[in-house]
């Protein structure tokens, strides 16, 4: 293990969120001495004054951007004008002070979201400006593929270092299982579990199931992230994933199995699918970082399951 992050001092907004929480424990373990993250009791980092104050309080060499405004498609549909607003706003104002006081490097973490609805599976970060996102979250998509834009001018400009990633859907344990804002994986585990103590006879899915995606563990994904911001300092955007696909029906059936319910799934196709399909091509990562998804998809469910189990009384 190298000594970069030993004595540099890293940023992590969004640090005590779900992803947040992998990647400050991958930097722990990488003996970082001094992990930063930004509260939000403390810091609004959708205004100015609050970012250019943080800077001024954390003096940060680099800064690995992961907060997000976020949630699955039910809050995207309530919230397009909430998530464009407040993503953009967090991303270009961070990265333009990070600009303006010379941090040494800037980490902008974009989402699968950016890519075009139609995009050809797997999706190359080459396809990413062939057609716009996908209705229900075009507004948070393109938020954070303008950080790629800011990204790329200001280093042709400035010669500033910023990268851009793009993780796939997360999960893992630790995850959002809120119904209001959670995403697929927590929502059906939720369900699932919530209908084994019920003793419900079904439960109901969005959509009709025949869509695909791909879902990488949340932990590899901070190794990902990590590994990038050691080793890869380039212009063009990079995935972070698993590289597999998985339908909606086939992962609800997964976790039917895992969870031990034993009832019905109805589908209500009155509520949209999302996307069509989606997943990375993770080439690129491999080749720029050396970085590859370690956390097989049926041992990482049942983690996140168990971890669930165990701390819903919490949640």
């Amino acid at each position: 293990m190298s000594n970069f992050f030993k004595d540099r001092r890293v940023v992590v907004t969004g640090g005590a969120g779900f992803l947040g929480g992998y990647v400050t424990e991958g930097l722990r373990r990488r003996r970082c001495k001094h992990i930063l993250v930004p509260k939000i009791e403390d810091y609004d980092l959708v205004k100015l004054e609050d970012i250019t104050r943080m800077y001024e309080d954390m003096k940060p060499d680099i800064v690995i951007h992961l907060a997000a405004v976020v949630g699955g498609i039910g809050a995207n549909r309530r919230h397009p004008g909430e998530f464009f607003y407040k993503n953009l706003m967090m991303g270009v104002q961070l990265i333009e002070q990070a600009r303006l006081r010379n941090i040494e490097k800037f980490v902008a973490i974009g989402t699968v979201c950016a890519y075009p609805k139609f995009t050809p599976v797997p999706f190359k970060e080459e396809d990413l400006w062939n057609g716009y996102p996908e209705e229900t979250n075009a507004p948070y998509g393109l938020a954070k593929k303008m950080l790629l834009v800011q990204s790329q001018a200001y280093r042709q400009q400035y010669g500033f270092n910023s990268i851009f990633l793009l993780p796939v859907n997360l999960y893992g344990p630790g995850d959002n299982f809120d119904p209001a804002g959670s995403h697929v994986i927590p929502a059906l585990i939720k369900k699932c579990t919530d209908a084994v103590d019920s003793g419900a006879q079904y439960i109901e899915c969005w959509g009709t199931g025949k869509v695909s995606r791909e879902f990488i563990y949340a932990a590899d994904a901070a190794e990902g992230i990590l590994l990038a911001t050691e080793l890869y300092n380039g212009p063009e955007p990079v995935n972070i994933g698993a590289g597999f696909e998985i339908t909606i029906k086939e992962l609800a059936e997964k976790i039917v199995k895992l969870t031990g319910f034993k009832g019905e799934i109805r589908w209500d196709s009155s509520n949209p699918d999302g996307q069509p399909r989606r997943c990375l091509d993770v080439s690129k990562a491999k080749k720029y970082f050396g970085f590859e998804a370690k956390t097989s998809f049926d041992e990482g469910l049942k983690a996140t399951i168990d971890w669930y189990k165990a701390n819903r009384k919490q949640l």
